[in-house]
């Protein structure tokens, strides 16, 4: 009897344990071009890629996306619905997205994403990350810090592209077109095919906060994807709470030389 106990104990401890383990992994909704930087005589035609992901554990990460509710490009003030242009691609049985797009004109290109929500049992809340990127076209550096009007959104200070590692990345976040000040800024490294090595599960992701404008900034240690997301509390949907995240990606190279 007593084995028996002991057995039942020990799995409501890892079942509870478990629970707190998930929570220090930070959920990302990512949205990455094959290219951030396309100049006059590349291949115009880019794919990007839509997953919902702990970018730091790489695939192991993954988790299943619906189709969202938007996605679209916008081009010096010009808005194109890309909706109907996303095609359902399965990693390990789970549901990411990608589309193709062919860059015609010059211009900073804005793509955005707005997902459905995300239940997440672990934390019994929705998780709704309304993501951007940006990707610069034939050397027309024009429209990266515009806002698109979208409830949640960062709005970069600094260039969202052609940063070398080391660079320190600035932004802005706006909710409902204010400022979030004191907002939690998780910052989070796409390790693709497990590049880096963490000491432990506290450096996966990294946690700033805005100041009284909303703002924050964060220094990036070496090259690759980096996420940013601004995380705050929506509306309730079926009286549950609600995570909304503004996000973001950028894209650093490592020095030449270096």
């Amino acid at each position: 009897m007593k084995r028996v106990l002991t057995k039942i104990l020990i799995v409501m401890f890892i079942g509870f344990f478990g629970i707190f383990i998930g929570k220090a992994e930070a959920h990302f909704q990512m949205l990455i071009p094959s290219d951030d930087i396309v100049e006059q005589g590349e291949n115009p035609q880019i794919q990007l890629d839509l997953l919902f992901n702990h970018p730091f554990e790489y695939l192991e990460g993954l988790m299943n996306m619906e189709k969202p509710d938007q996605f679209g490009v916008v081009v010096m003030g010009k808005r194109d619905n890309l909706l109907d242009t996303l095609k359902l691609h399965k990693i390990k049985g789970l549901k990411t997205w990608e589309a193709t797009y062919k860059i015609k004109r010059p211009g900073d290109h804005i793509f955005y994403v707005i997902p459905k929500p995300y239940w997440e049992q672990a934390e019994e809340k929705y998780i709704i990350h309304i993501t951007k990127v940006v990707v610069s076209a034939f050397g027309m550096e024009e429209g990266w810090n515009q806002p698109l009007g979208l409830k949640a959104e960062i709005l970069p200070l600094t260039r969202p592209y052609g940063l070398w590692a080391g660079n320190t990345f600035c932004g802005k976040a706006l909710f409902n077109g204010k400022p979030a000040a004191h907002a939690r800024v998780e910052v989070e490294y796409y390790n693709e095919k497990h590049k880096v090595k963490a000491p432990s599960e506290t450096f996966n992701t990294q946690v700033v906060t805005t100041d009284d404008n909303g703002v924050f900034t964060y220094t990036i240690p070496w090259d690759g994807w980096w996420g940013f997301a601004v995380l705050t509390e929506g509306e309730k949907i079926n009286g549950k709470d609600v995570e909304i995240g503004a996000v973001m990606w950028v894209r650093t190279y490592k020095p030449i030389g270096r």
